[in-house]
């Protein structure tokens, strides 16, 4: 598996080879990157303003920073912001970690001129397009061209820029033929640029419905049918690239695809806040083998770092490429870079739901040093988010994510069938939230918490584990009531075996360790010769 995630395989036009995607060579590629959000479409929460109205989207925090510093100021700092928030640091940095893709979320008001009737073109998106390709080249790392913010919008919320809440690409002709033919112009200017992964020609169209906006579920029409006039003017144009094409209601719903949009395309869906298993991916895996097409997890992330360990595996077992969303903002935990809140930053936030208005020299100290902040090297690395996606050490896994695949008998044993315990999907292992955890919480978004595994005797559990090295330590944190025993092994090598005891505080072990060797791809197996016993988790240093 691990060879289709190497970037040494970033050459050539991507394209749909069945259920796989191919480079240039007809090499499988695995996608996995990161989303450059923020940069060419910016979303409050990352600046820290979450659940506020007035900041949320790009044309609220332009207008909030204009009224505190001006006119001339906010020009400056809109070009300052470009330069910064992205460099050619952060796509090396990417390479360096071993991604081989990133996607590039744009606003169309970066490309067009937003004149009603009028089909004019700006240069200032294209200009950072292009130079951010040119240092995807450089690193081999292919970029996705992402029209997150589309004419009019094409979300009805704040991800897309919208005025009013309203998906206005479907509901206004010009809005219409301004997002037809911007993807033309794209085609045009990048048809001869294999570095470009592909084609994602809208991102979450068509909201949920939600209490406090319109019902706009029937525009999903409307979506079938633009996909099929901007996939037509696309191919006068360019016929190579891959077509990334996502379905409504925040890309999970897979109504739109009753057919193949085009013979070279993804189907590309995005999960959020979900039990991290099979139930997951359940819905594009049948779409996948009755379309025959390739799948793109297109955008997910926004939860902790177990769930990444548990969640991000899986889909490469099961041949999906990822994009996790976002590769920075500000003071976060779980994204490779976290950006400094710049000095009485709550000052600012405070004005946009109410507060006093900070003074105009006071605003711009603020996000002068908001923009120093941004560049990566002035960012902390938060390392461990790649460690866990990748699922390499130094991570823990929680006991409960053993893995699904291949299967009941193979990786893992499934034995019983208590009804009295939370249950992994589809496995028949008894699975149990770690003492004093409730279970309740652990829905939505970035809530998952360290869930157990019971083990009977007889019963065993595998984990996939990526490139350890030698002498990696494996911690186990285990439970029992009663003595219990267990045998560790690496890849069909015992590791050794441990006595399980209870001890004080109730319910608790020293947490045993064992010796890895060198690995690729290595498999640890676990398994009860004596029980119950409890494994909570499986914490891999060094």
């Amino acid at each position: 598996m691990l060879e289709k995630l190497d970037r040494e395989r970033v050459a050539g036009f991507l394209k749909a080879r069945g259920q796989r995607i191919v480079n240039g060579k007809g090499e499988e590629v695995l996608l996995n990157g990161w989303g450059l959000g923020n940069w060419m479409l910016c979303e409050g929460y990352m600046w820290m303003a979450r659940d506020n109205r007035n900041f949320d989207r790009p044309r609220n925090i332009e207008d909030t920073i204009r009224d505190l510093t001006g006119t001339e100021y906010a020009g400056r700092f809109w070009r300052q912001f470009r330069e910064n928030y992205i460099t050619k640091d952060d796509i090396k940095r990417m390479a360096e970690l071993g991604y081989n893709s990133l996607r590039i979320p744009f606003n169309w008001r970066l490309f067009m001129e937003d004149e009603p009737g009028e089909i004019k073109f700006r240069e200032e998106g294209f200009t950072l397009i292009d130079r951010c390709l040119s240092w995807c080249e450089e690193y081999k790392i292919y970029a996705f061209l992402d029209l997150h913010g589309a004419p009019g919008g094409q979300t009805g919320d704040n991800i897309d820029d919208s005025r009013d809440n309203m998906p206005r690409l479907f509901m206004d002709r010009d809005y219409w033929d301004k997002g037809i033919a911007l993807w033309r112009e794209l085609a045009r200017r990048y048809r001869d640029r294999w570095i470009v992964g592909g084609y994602d020609l809208l991102n979450e169209p068509i909201r949920t419905v939600r209490y406090d906006y319109p019902n706009v579920d029937h525009y999903v029409p409307k979506l079938a049918q633009f996909y099929r006039e901007v996939t037509a003017a696309i191919r006068e144009i360019d016929k190579d690239h891959l077509l990334s094409i996502e379905g409504h209601h925040w890309s999970t719903e897979p109504l739109i695809f009753w057919k193949k949009y085009d013979d070279n395309m993804v189907v590309h869906f995005h999960r959020y806040g979900c039990p991290p298993d099979l139930a997951a991916y359940e819905t594009f895996t049948k779409l996948r083998n009755s379309l025959d097409v390739p799948l793109w997890l297109g955008e997910t992330g926004e939860n902790n770092n177990p769930w990444y360990a548990a969640m991000y595996t899986l889909a490469f077992k099961l041949d999906i490429g990822i994009n996790v969303w976002p590769w920075k903002k500000m003071e976060c935990l779980n994204s490779p870079y976290s950006v400094k809140q710049p000095e009485n930053w709550d000052r600012l936030l405070n004005y946009t739901t109410g507060g006093p208005k900070p003074g105009k020299k006071e605003a711009a100290a603020m996000l002068d040093e908001y923009l120093a902040n941004m560049k990566i090297e002035n960012c902390r690395e938060n390392r461990e988010v790649t460690a866990a996606l990748f699922r390499r050490p130094p991570v823990t896994l929680r006991g409960s994510d053993f893995d699904p695949l291949p299967g009941k008998g193979q990786s893992y044993s499934g034995l019983r069938e208590e009804t009295n315990f939370f249950y992994r999907h589809g496995t028949g292992m008894a699975v149990v939230p770690e003492q004093g955890h409730d279970a309740t919480e652990d829905t939505g978004w970035a809530r998952w918490g360290i869930y157990a595994v019971e083990l009977g005797a007889g019963e065993f559990v595998v984990y996939t584990i990526h490139r350890p090295r030698e002498g990696t330590m494996l911690k186990l944190s285990l439970n029992a009531q009663a003595p219990a025993s267990l045998k560790v092994e690496q890849d069909g090598c015992l590791l050794g075996s441990v006595t399980v005891s209870p001890a004080a505080p109730p319910g608790c072990s020293p947490a045993p360790e064992f010796k890895l060797h060198a690995g690729t791809e290595s498999l640890i197996k676990i398994t009860a010769e004596s029980g119950p016993l409890v494994l909570n988790a499986l914490m891999f240093e060094g």
